[in-house]
């Protein structure tokens, strides 16, 4: 394209080109964001270069110096927008926010209101251990976050002008200081800064992976012609919409190769960029752990608003006690809580996320997403830089007749060197730098050549062609050309026939997923005069190159891993289905039924929920697609990760209970995700789903174990109430039992789960929890009963002041003796409590253990109401404790096995 005039009419610096309304010339700039999202009209005519200028007030020679200052103060720096800070005071408000401990802070100011102090002050205080741990986590995260923090681009080539006639001179400028009007200069490697036009450009190719997932570098080159009037073959694609236009690039894409010139056309918060990026975007449904704690939370509440209820009115009915039991009433619902429960999520998710990040480098940013990535069992994936390395290699080298045959690929290199050393291109593109390589590795004798002439790869012509001498081939020059299949064919010289066969063989090759290279020669006499495009004809047909995308080398053993551990792996991608489909092939993964973009729009939500939860492969996908697959699949009930990098991810990672990304993703991305991996591989995500199923396997044992233990000791108080004619227990003694199982259950958060907690997602599933709590409860209400029948014994039925007081005794022993063996016995199972772990569990059993059998011979025991035990007790319980070891073990084997059937 020639030089564009420059414009002296005025559209005022108010205005802007919106790429998005062809039909518009002049438009105001902060009403471009709100047409961001319109769908482009493929029947409008696309303004020219030289309107988009005088829209903007600008020129080729670029703005006046004064201009840009002024539209810099008129429209603030061209940044993203970024999240601000939480507060501390805010962040420990939003941990209040948890059910549990919103449960135990409601529990902690009922037991201030009845005077049980020491109930409140316990209680009260493990609410703001609670909350300080999960605020100082989180604040961590966030600065971890906030060190990965990377502009888009830090400085750009602007041409600028300090007077009317001044000459314009490059300068390097931050990237913030860009404005709309801005002329800049792109070369290979560079970021773009902004949403540009294109005005000039030579050989220049795009990668728009991280707005829209596609792998395959875009050509671009300025277009002054109305959509309709556009050559088939000049690449544009205007009615796939803006991205696939020619003449647009966009902030977020970065210059492959070739170098072009370009006016800015929307910068900030008015780029594409920004726009996907915005606050309604941030919103995401409930998590799997969201749902969990609040399923279990609800199943807890409506246990404890029933238990003081029904002990004060069976306490009034049968035994004639009035308000005085209300403090017990309190305490029974108090140890019917698992007050340490947000501690101990806390504490174990912290850990975790710790751990990940000293070991593997992988970043939480929110720590109940650790729970989730233990919980996922779909992991939603792009193909681009996870399955394979967005380069190309070599597959195969195909003769005119479709066999195998070195030829086609010993010209092809021949071609990609001289193109690179005559054209002084920067560096070969990647195509060109797979066929270089694997003639390096077959030692094609590319030396022998001498180089005379190179016409680098145009993307209108969509060829390169490179003229050579031969040895011994005296006053001849040799042509060789490459590139896309169908521009090589039609320079050919081929009967329809024959081209009709070579373009059938390219079409099934390419359905098999490989990109192909035509190539071609022709000899020439000799001549001093330059070479030109007009010599690429009657050129002779010489065979394919076949390229694929090369394979991440860790992604074939990380699938295994994966479904090794439960997870099904769905790959949602913008490429095309037979390339998607051949790289799964290659990697172990069966691609099944792969479902285009085309199949997603025509299937209402229920259908593509059944269709997600089948099918494995998913091509040419729009960031819409990625989003409405991964809401499906939750929909189906299933727990969701998507990784991703782009802005074309950022849907997706909304739509799913945990975003991840890699530390090299867009800005925007690693700020929505929940999860920031060292690398992008998925083999770091299998280190996360480890420490996920680790932590949340400690908190379904605690839960499992708390609750059990806890709803055995209510049912067992609410008879002995009934039984007795005095307290089974009095509130301090509550108290001090809740403090020894509180300091006891600590060492849930340590513990190391079995392997088999490791090899299936773990949920935290309300209804399983009822039914296993339920059962476990029972069998210990069962042993607190059988005590009650030892004390009986033992004590020959006494109800005086001294008998009470042992009866107490008694049973607080037994309480924490029995607490002791459910935390060995049920933690991952009876055929495994006695193996190698578990360290901390077993030293927080014994110490509980210790604590149950000499409190209350001690004078604090005294002073709690408790007394000394005859001899005859301890015989009589380690008889109740040996049966109900064993029916422990027995119940968990049926439970076990109940389950895995299920």
């Amino acid at each position: 394209m020639g030089s564009v005039p420059e414009s002296s009419a005025a559209a005022g610096p108010g205005s802007t080109y919106d790429p998005d309304d062809p039909s518009a010339v002049v438009v105001p700039i902060a009403a471009s964001t709100a047409r961001r999202g319109a769908a482009h009209d493929t029947t409008a005519a696309a303004p020219t270069s030289l309107q988009v200028l005088r829209s903007l007030d600008s020129g080729p020679r670029g703005l006046l110096e004064e201009q840009a200052g002024e539209r810099l103060a008129r429209y603030g720096e061209n940044t993203l927008p970024a999240w601000r800070p939480v507060s501390w005071p805010r962040r420990f408000l939003r941990s209040l926010r948890d059910p549990f401990t919103s449960v135990l802070l409601c529990l902690g100011l009922v037991s201030a209101a009845v005077a049980s102090w020491g109930t409140a002050c316990v209680t009260l205080v493990l609410v703001v251990v609670s909350c300080l741990l999960r605020s100082a986590e989180e604040h961590r995260a966030d600065r971890s976050t906030a060190a990965l923090r990377e502009l888009v681009a830090t400085t750009a080539t602007v041409l600028r002008r300090t007077g009317p006639d001044a000459a314009p001179h490059a300068r390097e400028l931050p990237v913030g200081e860009l404005v709309p009007g801005d002329v800049i200069r792109l070369g290979p490697g560079d970021l773009v800064p902004a949403d540009v036009r294109l005005l000039r450009a030579s050989g220049l190719t795009v990668h728009q992976s991280a707005l829209t997932g596609e792998s395959v570098p875009v050509a671009k080159h300025p277009v002054d012609s109305p959509p309709g009037l556009r050559s088939a073959g000049d690449g544009s694609g205007a009615e796939e919409g803006p991205f696939a236009r020619p003449e647009l690039c966009f902030q977020g894409s970065s210059v492959a190769s070739g170098s072009g010139t370009a006016v800015v056309t929307a910068t900030g918060a008015e780029t594409r960029f920004a726009a996907a990026y915005d606050g309604s975007a941030r919103r995401r449904g409930a998590s799997a752990f969201d749902r969990s704690v609040h399923g279990i939370s609800w199943t807890l509440i409506r246990f404890m608003l029933l238990t003081p209820p029904l002990v004060l009115m069976a306490n009034a009915a049968l035994r004639g006690r009035g308000l005085e039991t209300l403090p017990f009433a309190v305490a029974v619902a108090v140890g019917l809580t698992p007050e340490m429960l947000p501690v101990i999520v806390t504490t174990a998710l912290a850990r975790g996320a710790s751990l990940l990040a000293g070991n593997h480098g992988v970043i939480v940013k929110r720590l109940p997403a650790l729970h989730d990535l233990g919980a996922i069992d779909v992991l939603c994936v792009d193909k681009t830089g996870t399955l394979t390395q967005d380069r190309p290699v070599l597959e195969s080298s195909l003769n005119a007749s479709g066999r195998p045959g070195p030829e086609a690929l010993h010209w092809a290199a021949v071609n990609a060197l001289w193109t690179l050393q005559l054209a002084d291109l920067p560096a070969p593109d990647a195509l060109d730098e797979a066929v270089l390589d694997a003639a390096e590795e077959r030692e094609e004798p590319l030396s022998a050549y001498d180089g005379v002439a190179a016409l680098p790869f145009d993307p209108v012509r969509r060829l390169a062609t490179a003229v050579v001498r031969r040895p011994g081939k005296l006053g001849v020059h040799t042509l060789v050309t490459k590139g896309a299949v169908e521009a090589v064919l039609e320079r050919c010289v081929l009967d329809e026939a024959e081209r009709t066969r070579l373009r059938e063989l390219a079409a099934r090759e390419s359905a098999n997923g490989l990109r192909l290279l035509a190539v071609a020669r022709a000899e020439r006499p000799a001549r001093p005069r330059p070479y030109t495009t007009a010599d690429e004809r009657g050129l002779t047909f010489l065979g394919f190159v076949t390229l694929r995308d090369a394979l991440t080398p860790s992604a074939a053993d990380a699938l295994d891993a994966l479904k090794d551990r439960g997870i099904a792996v769905k790959v949602l991608t913008g490429d095309d289905p037979g390339t998607v489909a051949r790289t799964c092939r290659d990697l172990g993964l069966d691609p099944g039924e792969v479902m285009s973009a085309d199949r997603i729009d025509a299937l209402p939500d229920e259908a593509l929920a059944r269709a997600a939860d089948r099918v494995t492969v998913f091509a040419r996908c729009t960031p819409e697609h990625k989003a409405r697959i991964v809401s499906a699949l939750r929909t189906a009930g299933r727990t969701t990760g998507f990784l991703g990098d782009g802005v074309n991810d950022l849907p997706a990672m909304h739509a799913a209970d945990v975003g991840i990304c890699p530390r090299n993703a867009v800005d925007v991305a690693r700020e929505t995700a929940d999860v920031v991996l060292a690398e992008k591989d998925l083999a770091a995500i299998d280190h996360a789903i480890t420490a996920g199923r680790h932590s949340s396997g400690n908190i379904a044992t605690y839960l499992r174990i708390t609750l059990s233990s806890n709803l055995g000791n209510v049912i067992a108080m609410l008879a002995a109430g009934l039984m007795l004619p005095f307290l089974p227990m009095l509130p301090a003694q509550v108290l001090v039992q809740n403090l020894c199982f509180d300091v006891a259950q600590l060492a849930f958060a340590f513990d190391r789960p079995a392997s088999e907690v490791l090899r299936w997602p773990t949920v935290l599933r309300p209804r399983d929890f009822l039914h296993f709590i339920t059962g476990f409860g029972l069998l210990n209400a069962t042993a607190d009963l059988a005590t009650f029948a030892v004390l009986a014994v033992a004590l020959h039925g006494s109800a005086t002041s001294g008998g009470q007081d042992a009866f107490h005794s008694g049973w607080f022993t037994e309480n924490l003796l029995t607490q002791a063996l459910v935390m060995l016995l049920l933690r991952t199972g009876g055929r495994v409590a006695g193996g190698r772990g578990g360290g901390p569990l077993r030293v927080a059993a014994c110490g509980l253990a210790v604590v149950g059998l000499l409190l209350p011979l001690t004078p604090l025991g005294g002073l709690l109401g408790m007394s000394a035990l005859p001899p005859l007790y301890y015989l009589l319980l380690a008889t109740v404790l040996a049966l109900y070891a064993y029916g422990l073990r027995a119940a968990r084997t049926r439970y076990e096995r109940k389950w895995s059937r299920s």
